[in-house]
């Protein structure tokens, strides 16, 4: 049984949804049964087998802007949840707005936005971005997360919902522990993981300490975290994150650059994590707003 959710525009859901099991179904994939989840937002459709990825690809042509989620059998809580944190959890890539303290955002956001479309080797392109940023003072990094770090629409929702309900939330960033730490609390995550900034008399060096955090990291703590068979679910939005949303059992893309998006068989295109949330069937009457 191949089970899709998905929200989209009430207004023409019904025609749409005509028109998707008639584009299905040419190409072998039949509806068996429609019908709207409890809170009215989600529309469930269930086919008797098919592929996900037509399925997928079939709600995005027919529906878009739709949030999403395509399942191989019955969909159930997650107990363990590990998000990305920049462009994910919250709106910014910190090391962006972090460069524009030294006056050089653009020419580190060009290599940002290249690494995540999966054009360069991410550890190559992080300690290049991280290297022009020696000798910045360390307060930057302070006034960055007052003046620019927000939370993404739906982020606090969503994670505090998934801990009332016995989750455990995981933040795993390829960024900085500078920001992922107060980020981390600011949402309510149990763990967080990330690189540190080396930092010497109140300047950052251009270098790392430790390990980097890059996509096999990502994977590896999404797999401890999920040992033992636990139902696991992932948010992302680049190529870092791929491998974390391909292993999940729920793997979302959020406003998700194309490679992450076609890895996820969850999707969230019109903006709020909430509706991670609906997907899954938790009913609103369970939301704590964090």
């Amino acid at each position: 049984m191949l089970i899709a959710r998905l929200i989209a525009d009430t207004a023409t859901r019904e025609t749409s949804q005509d028109v998707l099991a008639r584009a299905l179904r040419e190409e072998g994939v039949a509806l068996a049964t429609a019908e709207t989840l409890a809170d009215g937002d989600v529309l469930e459709m269930r086919f008797a087998d098919g592929d996900p990825q037509v399925v997928l690809d079939g709600i995005d042509r027919v529906f878009a802007p739709a949030d999403m989620l395509v399942s191989r059998g019955p969909i159930e809580l997650p107990q363990v949840f590990v998000s990305d944190m920049d462009s994910t959890m919250i709106g910014q890539e910190c090391i962006d707005e972090l460069a524009d303290y030294a006056g050089i955002k653009p020419q580190i956001a060009e290599i940002t936005e290249r690494a995540m479309q999966g054009e360069l080797d991410f550890v190559a392109a992080l300690q290049e971005r991280v290297a022009l940023l020696a000798g910045l003072d360390e307060s930057a990094i302070e006034a960055c997360l007052t003046d620019r770090i927000t939370a993404t629409p739906g982020a606090k929702t969503l994670v505090a919902t998934l801990s009332a309900l016995g989750c455990r939330t995981v933040l795993v960033t390829g960024g900085f522990h500078h920001f992922a730490d107060p980020v981390g609390a600011m949402l309510g995550f149990d763990r967080v993981v990330g690189n540190r900034l080396a930092v010497e008399s109140g300047k950052l060096t251009g270098g790392l300490l430790d390990g980097i955090v890059d996509s096999g990291v990502k994977a590896a703590v999404l797999a401890e975290e999920a040992a033992g068979g636990r139902i696991s679910l992932a948010t992302g939005d680049g190529a870092n994150d791929i491998p974390m949303i391909e292993a999940a059992t729920y793997g979302f893309a959020y406003l998700a650059k194309p490679k992450a998006r076609a890895a996820a068989n969850g999707r969230v295109d019109r903006g709020d994590l909430t509706a991670v949330l609906s997907l899954l069937g938790i009913s609103r009457r369970d939301w704590r707003e964090g």
